[in-house]
């Protein structure tokens, strides 16, 4: 956090510091004692992970703050309030979720604090909020109002208020059930803006939002899909950066080590930013700065105490790569295990 206190970003859209906000495996080396220990019917001899749930600058491509968790104990909707709670947001920020945290909850908690709006992708049809659930499948944009309670008295239900089943404190939880969570009083009113438009391959996506309605649906479609910042970061915090070799077994090591690696990726990013990459006639695309070698050529200059930093730019700005919009790759998820300290020595 010093190093961003140190260091602030100036990119903003109108205004807003634009945050995207998810969660990331990072795989350990196994050990059945450690509280990162996963154990399950598909892999019954276990491993052990760790979830990472950062606050992203989209439009710097900086890590603002991280909660780490063990992935037995993973709590994405927490660790974003918890950071919520833990940062003060002076300058307007708008932060951007996937519909993992879609919750009156997670909402109420957004729409209080100051400075901050948020932007929301949440399901459709019968598994969506009771209210998001009523409105028709048409391309529509609208306020919604509620009431939510944790109560079901007559006048509750006459006047069709939102029933949160939030469990008393004697309350035995299942281990595999999440309860409802309602960190506010009840009766409590909510009001938000719902925004639903058709993609191109047909179907549509629902948005809820805080923001006014100077920020047009258009405008919102593309502050959503900058959200994809945040999922091209993690992979290059860990194949660009190193997170998947790590070099720590103890969980505290390995945190302090995660820690690190977002510390380097920041220091990666601001100075690849001050990189000039020259535009050529000829050129058919936009060119940016190649951010493997950007980050390879940064840690290079890192490790020597007498690096040359109008160099490093010089050097950074000859490695390019064309941007190409709006490109719509399938994604390729696989699987992969913690690479043992033994086969990387052999190696």
């Amino acid at each position: 956090m010093d190093f961003n206190r140190f260091h602030p970003d100036p990119e903003t859209y109108r205004g807003y510091h634009v945050f995207a906000v998810d969660g990331s495996t990072v795989n350990m080396a196994r050990d059945p004692d450690s509280p990162c220990f996963v154990c399950n019917a598909s892999n019954p001899k276990g491993y052990c992970q760790t979830h990472i749930n950062p606050l992203y600058d989209v439009l710097n491509k900086t890590y603002y703050d991280c909660v780490v968790q063990p992935q037995p104990n993973m709590d994405e909707i927490g660790a974003l309030v918890w950071m919520l709670n833990a940062h003060r947001f002076p300058d307007k920020t708008l932060i951007v979720m996937d519909r993992g945290y879609e919750g009156y909850n997670m909402i109420a908690h957004l729409m209080l604090k100051p400075n901050v709006d948020f932007l929301l992708r949440v399901k459709d049809g019968a598994g969506a909020m009771r209210e998001v659930a009523k409105l028709p499948m048409i391309p529509l944009d609208r306020d919604l109002s509620m009431t939510i309670t944790t109560t079901q008295t007559k006048h509750d239900k006459e006047n069709g208020n939102i029933f949160l089943p939030v469990p008393k404190k004697s309350y035995k939880q299942n281990p595999k059930t999440r309860p409802a969570r309602w960190d506010f009083p009840s009766p409590y009113p909510l009001k938000f803006r719902v925004v639903r438009f058709m993609l191109d391959t047909g179907k549509y996506e629902t948005l809820v939002t805080s923001l006014p309605r100077s920020i047009t649906p258009d405008e919102l479609k593309e502050l959503y899909h900058a959200r994809w910042g945040i999922e091209t970061s993690f992979r290059q915090l860990k194949y660009n950066i190193g997170l998947v070799n790590l070099h720590s077994k103890s969980v505290n090591s390995v945190w302090q080590e995660i820690y690190g690696a977002l510390t380097m990726f920041n220091f990666c990013s601001r100075i690849a930013r001050g990189a000039v990459v020259q535009k050529k006639a000829t050129n058919v695309h936009e060119y940016t700065v190649n951010m493997k070698m950007a980050m390879a050529l940064c840690r290079d200059y890192f490790r020597n105490p007498e690096g040359d930093g109008e160099r490093l730019l010089l050097e950074i700005a000859k490695y390019t790569e064309p941007v190409r919009p709006n490109r719509a790759d399938a994604r390729n998820l696989r699987p992969k295990s913690f690479p043992g300290f033994t086969y990387r020595v052999a190696a």
